[in-house]
């Protein structure tokens, strides 16, 4: 797994963001308020990220990942909030079904009032 370092777009002019190759294990990165997961699916077919969900209710029961699909020769922005960060490393996982032309990118945004 590679980590995604964010990549801040807070300003108020935004920012040039750099994506890279998805890795093909996964990647990590370090969610939090305003942050979002950029997936650029250059392929052509679907594919679904994952957010593995550390979380559990009543002490053994795991929630579920949440899996989203990102069509073929489109992007999508998904929030990564501090809930996805694994507490034993601080690091939310994401896994992708393929990676083959996936490019991805953590970024960090501002909250508009």
């Amino acid at each position: 797994m590679a980590l995604l370092a964010r990549q801040d777009a807070s300003g108020l002019a935004g920012a040039l963001i750099t994506p890279v190759t998805a890795a093909g294990g996964g990647d990590t990165m370090v969610g939090g308020q305003c942050v979002q997961l950029y997936i650029n699916n250059g392929g052509g077919s679907p594919i679904t990220v994952t957010l593995v969900t550390p979380e559990t209710v009543e002490g053994t029961l795991a929630v579920t990942d949440r899996a989203i699909s990102v069509t073929n020769g489109t992007f999508k922005l998904i929030p990564v909030p501090s809930r996805y960060n694994d507490p034993a490393t601080g690091f939310a996982s994401i896994t992708y079904s393929a990676v083959t032309s996936v490019t991805v990118a953590a970024i960090l945004g501002t909250a508009t009032p």
